[in-house]
């Protein structure tokens, strides 16, 4: 089988296409090009998250590397993948791999490669790690060593991921300010590997913290896939009412994207949890720098932009080509549409940890609650109101639906006018008043994804419903 990268790493449901014989493969193209980078004695940096079988995975790419005289540190429980990414650029490594399927339902993991820099690897280098692991597999060549003997050697060495992250964090919020400001924070782990974070970062002071679902369980029950969006977060936003918390914060599967749930129980969508970290960068903290958004991301962004002066940078979906924007126009913050949040001074690279201790930092700084903060943006920026559907369908039928998308041009979607098409993801109708409307395929599942942003909830529904049906599904 060919192996496929897609918007953020390999997935595959577990025991099918993801196998170990696969991951091995995977590891072997993952060595060969560190070797051809002349990397291999900066090594590499392996992680994992809570799924089923993740740490036995992480040990089989461990065999794989250090048996081609890659050193190999490997992280020696779960870890956040910011926490994987924070370590190959703190250790100066030649790349990272974390053994996860992010926000995927349970069934599914996956492999993620991380270059030097610690984000995401970008198209180019995805072609180059594709064709080692076609070639390891044509040649059927994988070297091998028990991960006993490795460790024995020092060929594999067991590192603590956790401690030098959140130093980091520490570095760049005022930790101390958040634990003394006697919040009521509720966090959400979804049984990930952000679980317990925020409670240690931030102890020891008049703020609590406390948790749901912050155990390990790789069946992820009571949610559909472990994304921190509305549909699964009934627990914390009863919560947040019941206990009249301050904020809801929820981390995803491997803790690299942030949900928000405001103190009346309610969901701040994406691109609002985005467009007010943007507000914190440039209003709170007074500081001047480009911002970069997917074009799925929220055009209050660009309306930000505008109002202080600094340009906004666009891409396609996911951080393979955020990430060197970011570092080519030294932005201040990136974001994508999935809650994947990234900050200058930090790594190009989604951190959903992070995201929600800037929320609190900007809670704190201004003395007010998410909802006053929303407020506050809406009033600069004006309404917008956002969601997304996501349709599935059976895979024969893609070619069918693409080519009825690439055939429509409505005049009109609501009470909009089409003002123009954009078509580098995709395709993202433009529409009058700033607002618009995008059909896309999910890069990592057989999903139709439906985007709209518009003034009001009733006009996105609208337009939702008129996308789906140009699409015919």
């Amino acid at each position: 089988m060919a192996i496929k990268f897609g918007t953020d790493g390999w997935r595959a449901v577990i025991a099918e296409e993801y196998t170990f014989g696969n991951v091995r493969l995977c590891a072997q193209g993952t060595a060969e090009l560190l070797i051809d980078q002349g990397f291999e004695d900066r090594g590499v940096v392996i992680g994992y998250d809570t799924r089923f079988g993740s740490g036995e995975f992480a040990a089989a790419v461990a065999e794989v590397t250090a048996a081609n005289g890659v050193t190999t540190f490997l992280g020696d429980k779960p870890a956040p993948t910011p926490a994987v990414s924070y370590a190959v650029v703190s250790r100066g490594a030649g790349g990272g791999v974390v053994i996860t399927a992010s926000h995927n339902p349970p069934q599914w993991n996956g492999y993620k490669y991380k270059p030097d820099y610690g984000g995401s690897a970008s198209p180019e280098l995805v072609e180059r790690l594709e064709r080692n692991i076609a070639g390891a597999e044509a040649a059927q060549t994988v070297r091998r060593m028990e991960l006993a003997d490795a460790e024995a050697s020092g060929a594999v060495k067991l590192v603590a991921l956790e401690e030098g992250y959140k130093k980091q964090l520490a570095s760049l919020v005022d930790i101390g300010a958040i634990r003394r400001a006697g919040l009521r924070v509720l966090v959400d782990s979804m049984y990930g590997t952000g679980s317990g974070y925020y409670t240690r970062l931030l102890s020891g002071g008049d703020t609590r913290v406390s948790q749901l679902r912050g155990g390990r369980n790789p069946a992820f029950p009571g949610m559909s896939q472990p994304e921190p969006l509305a549909h699964n977060l009934h627990g914390l936003i009863s919560t947040i009412r019941r206990r009249r918390a301050s904020v809801g914060l929820a981390t995803d599967g491997d803790a690299d994207r942030l949900g928000v749930v405001d103190e009346t129980g309610r969901f701040i969508t994406t691109l609002e949890t985005f467009a007010l970290l943007c507000m914190y960068q440039l209003e709170v903290l007074g500081r001047r720098g480009p911002l970069v958004r997917s074009l799925t991301m929220t055009s209050m962004v660009d309306r930000l932009g505008e109002l202080y002066g600094v340009p906004v940078f666009v891409t396609p979906v996911g951080f393979k080509y955020l990430g060197p924007v970011m570092m080519r126009e030294d932005a201040l913050a990136a974001g994508e549409e999935s809650g994947g949040y990234a900050f200058k001074g930090h790594i190009p690279e989604r951190d959903g940890i992070l995201s929600g201790l800037m929320v609190l930092d900007m809670m704190v700084k201004t003395g007010k609650s998410v909802s006053q903060l929303l407020a506050d943006l809406h009033g600069k920026v004006g309404p917008h109101f956002y969601d997304r559907w996501d349709v599935n369908f059976p895979e024969r039928d893609r070619e069918q639906i693409a080519g009825r998308i690439d055939a429509a041009h409505p005049k009109k979607l609501g009470s909009h006018r089409v003002e123009d098409l954009e078509t580098a993801d995709g395709v993202r109708f433009v529409l009058d008043g700033g607002y618009w409307g995008l059909v896309r395929f999910s890069g990592t599942e057989p999903l139709l994804r439906l985007y709209a942003e518009a003034e009001s909830p009733e006009e996105a529904q609208t337009i939702l419903g008129e996308l789906r049906g140009l699409a015919g599904v």
